[in-house]
């Protein structure tokens, strides 16, 4: 469960790092883009193509961050009228989760093979770099969900969303 919880939080760190170079150095050369624009009437050449090339980065990681923190997909009302059956339900629903952000990771990797010819025009990165966020992504969703299913298992924390309808019942109990 210690070893689940170090490789949840390393990737937590990993996508916050990224996501927080993704971020900056967008807004840099966006920022130095418009400055130039609007002084120099020029711009620069790759000030265009270089944020392209970060944002699906940003935005995976975001993903990745929002699952960790179950923010990001639920469908809470059939589990919500669950009983006993509930953790079974979760976690249940949590494998075939893993399981299938697994499978797009493998799909996507035969794509980067043929992402790679592709070149940027100006900065001639390949195509791989842009494809290679998806496959990295899908497999740390996929870890991230299998480091949670022990928790879901017990009972302690709800996967993706869950975790409005325990604040609710919580306090429905008290107010009774």
């Amino acid at each position: 469960m210690a070893l689940l919880h170090l490789v949840d939080r390393a990737i937590g760190a990993a996508s916050r790092g990224v996501l927080y170079v993704t971020l900056a150095v967008v807004f840099a050369i966006l920022s130095a883009n418009v400055a130039l624009r609007y002084v120099a009437g020029t711009s620069l050449a790759s000030a265009s193509e270089l944020p392209e090339l970060l944002f699906p980065w940003m935005i995976m990681a975001g993903v990745v961050l929002a699952a960790q923190h179950g923010s990001h997909i639920a469908v809470v009302i059939l589990t919500q009228k669950l009983g006993v059956s509930r953790r079974w339900v979760l976690a249940g629903g949590s494998l075939v989760v893993a399981v299938l952000y697994a499978a797009l990771a493998a799909t996507a990797w035969p794509l980067m093979e043929i992402a790679a010819d592709e070149r940027s025009p100006i900065l001639q990165v390949p195509g791989s770099v842009s494809v290679g966020c998806l496959v990295i992504g899908f497999a740390m969703l996929s870890i991230v969900t299998l480091c949670k299913l022990p928790e879901v298992w017990a009972g302690v924390e709800a996967p993706h969303g869950h975790e409005e309808a325990d604040i609710d019942v919580a306090a429905t109990h008290q107010g009774a």
